[in-house]
């Protein structure tokens, strides 16, 4: 397993294997060519955020694939949130093998200066705490057929801690928000927050 794109492309992934399911290549190549190319799928009325200088948060990140798929093309920090002991030891191999070093302070997130932060934390709490919009991007990808995918949207409806969701979830699963990807059996669908009032 590798990072498929960006300034890390070809980097290998190190995996637990067992119970962890991390996202595949393909659908992560096609998910980020969705989410930063002119896509059909983007338009003037509902415009994916930026990637480049994102503030991303990987909820059930098992091998960080998506949030350092996302710092790769340019995101300026991610907040991987992971509490199964397995996929903790490869996610912490994963980020410190790019080498993300500490911000010094003053300074801010960037796609210059990028900045990782490991949480070991239940994601559904986790998320219940969270103020709207704190992230550009939320990407989760819960165990498959549990009420966790559930949980996690119905927080993100009530408070979208994020200004858009991205959730990977079974194919024979269908969800409200845009389909963006479906390959075999495996989908990714995204939602939008409203824009923020203007102050």
């Amino acid at each position: 397993m590798r990072i498929v794109g960006g300034k890390w492309r070809g980097a290998p992934l190190v995996s637990p294997g067992g119970p962890v399911r991390p996202s595949r290549e393909d659908l992560r190549e096609a998910l980020f060519a969705a989410l930063t190319s002119d896509s059909p799928l983007r338009n003037a009325r509902d415009p994916w955020p930026p990637l480049t200088d994102a503030k991303v948060l990987d909820l059930f990140a098992g091998t960080g694939s998506l949030g350092l798929e996302a710092l790769s093309r340019g995101a300026a920090c991610c907040d991987f949130v992971e509490d199964g002991p397995p996929a903790l030891h490869a996610l912490k191999a994963n980020i410190a093998a790019r080498r993300l070093a500490p911000l010094a302070k003053g300074t801010r997130p960037s796609g210059k200066h990028q900045a990782a932060r490991l949480f070991k934390r239940d994601a559904i709490p986790f998320s219940a705490a969270l103020s709207a919009h704190a992230y550009d991007y939320a990407f989760a990808d819960p165990p498959y057929h549990s009420r966790k995918l559930d949980r996690i949207l119905s927080i993100w409806q009530t408070t979208p801690f994020a200004e858009c969701l991205v959730i990977e979830h079974p194919s024979d699963l269908t969800l409200p928000g845009i389909k963006l990807v479906s390959i075999e059996d495996r989908t990714v669908t995204a939602f939008l927050a409203s824009p923020q009032p203007s102050r």
